[in-house]
């Protein structure tokens, strides 16, 4: 296992789709223990998609307090309910924003195994999988606030501040990123 580097903001794969997993490898198997090793590498972290780390593939780990859940080709069946909370994404670092999600969703995946499964979540982990699905398609968590705010004042940042940060993570260019061998 090792800690990947996480893709940040202003680089276009961010807005890219995410490419189905056709089959479960041992080089599936490592992207996602590498996954892991990097969202427990720092305090904080509860999710992570393979986009993130600069790998367009179906693929999300997470850990939102309850021990890690592996999802492979996740697909949203269900969804219901409202909550509104923070957000916050590895690959944005230093703001937070505001926003709705439903409360409760049923998802289908794939385990390791190539076994279908379902989870059904509510709260707080309804929220992380939403999040990290929308990763799977170019969407990222200030595409659904109007209101950002400092992580480290937590003072809201002013409406220049949002439309800089959407500018720069829809523009083509961006950071520079290498692809890890057999990515």
């Amino acid at each position: 296992m090792a800690e990947r580097r996480i893709v940040r903001l202003g680089d276009p794969i961010l807005r890219e789709t995410s490419n189905r997993v056709p089959s479960i490898t041992p080089q599936v198997e490592k992207i996602l223990d590498d996954m892991a090793q990097t969202i427990y590498a720092a305090k904080g972290r509860a999710g992570l998609s393979a986009i993130q780390i600069g790998i367009p593939k179906r693929l999300v780990v997470m850990d939102c307090g309850s021990g890690l859940i592996e999802l492979i080709n996740p697909v949203l069946m269900e969804k219901s309910g409202k909550q509104i909370g923070q957000e916050a994404c590895l690959s944005i670092p230093g703001v937070f924003g505001i926003v709705h999600r439903a409360n409760y969703v049923k998802v289908q995946t794939l385990n390791r195994q190539g076994e279908t499964r379902t989870i059904e979540a509510e709260d707080f982990l309804a929220r992380c999988i939403q999040h990290e699905m929308d990763h799977l398609e170019g969407i990222l968590f200030i595409d659904h606030t109007e209101e950002l705010y400092s992580a480290k004042t937590g003072k809201k940042l002013n409406g220049r501040d949002l439309h800089r940060l959407q500018a720069k993570s829809r523009k083509n260019g961006g950071n520079k990123r290498n692809r890890q061998q057999g990515d």
